[in-house]
């Protein structure tokens, strides 16, 4: 383990030692070990394009054709991936009693995956497909079955992975790409059931989002920038509550000025060395 990882693991430590009952803010971070690219690089900038809006999704059908043609190459890598070493340590140390819950902003689901219970998918989640005009959900990978038996000479292809499902695909013409219409009623716009760039988090979830955090007595941001105000609103609310608030990310953060402790270590280190520190504790004190 490095350095800066011990030294990140005895200030959380010291951290929660104060303040045992932690909400943690997690990002696409967290899910890079799990072979999962994030969308930023240090400096809080889009590493390629940004992605697909709302407003485009929702207004374009070439745009649609793009989304799931790149998404029938690119989901296959989200699908499968499994937990890393964040998403276990962070399970484990909501197990032992020290997370309240987790807001997280990833829509792969690893963190019930490694065994989370207390989790807000805020930005929704990606293995559901929801009707915009009926609201019928359905499971992914049978709108994924569908548009590959409609579109077969997508399903094979390779390309490199982007984040949250999606593929590079370049100078392609996807005016082909066939998409399905709703299978209820027949008309409506078939959209995964995640919050795109541009839309709002609804409101019953970031409820139950900031009623997690003001139950909790400090905040814990894991691998985002919080560049997205979605995310930033809660530091924000939790600063102006007086709360601690600590972050593991490697690079500029919108909340670096809020922070009261910031740690550019390594996540899965940094965490483990966390619980390990807490743990230990814990068995000295039964024991002794």
């Amino acid at each position: 383990m490095s350095s800066e990882s011990q030294a990140c693991g005895q200030a959380l430590i010291d951290l929660v030692r104060r303040y045992p009952r932690l909400c943690v803010l997690t990002g696409a971070g967290v899910s890079t070990d799990s072979g999962i690219p994030d969308y930023r690089d240090e400096a809080g900038a889009w590493k390629r394009p940004p992605p697909m809006t709302h407003q485009v999704y929702m207004k374009s059908h070439l745009g649609r054709q793009r989304y799931w043609a790149r998404s029938l190459v690119g989901f296959r890598l989200l699908a499968s991936a499994s937990p890393g070493r964040a998403h276990h340590t962070l399970a484990e140390l909501e197990a032992q009693g020290f997370i309240e819950g987790i807001i997280t902003q990833n829509v792969d689901r690893l963190h019930q995956k490694a065994g989370s219970k207390r989790v807000v998918d805020l930005h929704g989640r990606a293995d559901l497909v929801r009707c915009m005009q009926c609201n019928l959900l359905v499971r992914r990978h049978v709108l994924h079955e569908h548009l590959a038996t409609l579109n077969p000479d997508w399903a094979g292809m390779e390309a490199e992975v982007a984040p949250d499902g999606d593929a590079y695909l370049d100078d392609v013409d996807f005016s082909g790409f066939q998409l399905p219409d709703c299978p209820r009623c027949g008309h409506g716009i078939l959209k995964p059931d995640v919050v795109f760039f541009g839309d709002n988090v609804p409101r019953w979830r970031l409820e139950r989002a900031m009623s997690m955090l003001d139950d909790s007595q400090a905040l814990l941001v894991v691998g985002s920038s919080l560049m997205v105000f979605s995310g930033f609103r809660f530091a924000r609310h939790a600063a102006a509550q007086g709360m601690p608030l600590a972050c593991i990310n490697r690079g500029h953060t919108r909340a670096d000025a809020l922070f009261t402790l910031k740690c550019e270590a390594p996540i899965d280190e940094s965490l483990t060395a966390l619980l390990a520190g807490l743990s230990d504790a814990r068995t000295s004190s039964v024991t002794g």
